[in-house]
């Protein structure tokens, strides 16, 4: 594990995209959070998003090999904004081609999976992906 100061707005966390790290990376993400006062909702509602993200890395990414992830936190001010940058050199995939689930049908009718990263576009403002120099680069983007 890893974490290093980015620039003055910004710091990142390099970890093995294991799921047993999620904690790590979620008590990096909330330290980021807490120095700029974030609000409980927010931080809730990032922390929401950072798991579904970092799972989906640790579970998908790497297949049965076993890879690093990089989580950085940049804050911008006016209007105050985080931006979370997952990056990982893992198989390529945007999750944001997934159409979104019917959530008028009922659990049973629905199709299986999708419902993690439609969570996710709820509670952002922004999302967005790359793939870039072997990487998927995803960033969410969080007005505060």
């Amino acid at each position: 594990m890893e974490e290093r100061n980015v620039d003055t707005n910004s710091r990142e966390l390099v970890v093995v995209a294991e799921k047993e790290n999620l904690s790590k990376v979620l008590e990096f993400v909330d330290k980021q959070l807490e120095k700029i006062e974030c609000s409980m909702k927010a931080q809730m509602q990032i922390d929401i998003a950072v798991e579904e993200i970092f799972v989906n890395i640790a579970s998908y990414a790497y297949h049965q090999e076993v890879g690093k992830a990089t989580i950085r936190v940049e804050v911008k001010e006016e209007p105050l904004t985080v931006f979370l940058t997952f990056i990982d050199k893992g198989v390529a995939y945007d999750p944001l081609k997934k159409a979104d689930p019917d959530v008028t049908l009922s659990a049973e009718e629905r199709e299986i999976g999708g419902l993690g990263i439609f969570m996710v576009k709820k509670n952002m403002d922004d999302i967005q992906y790359e793939y870039k120099d072997g990487q998927n680069i995803l960033t969410l983007k969080k007005k505060i």
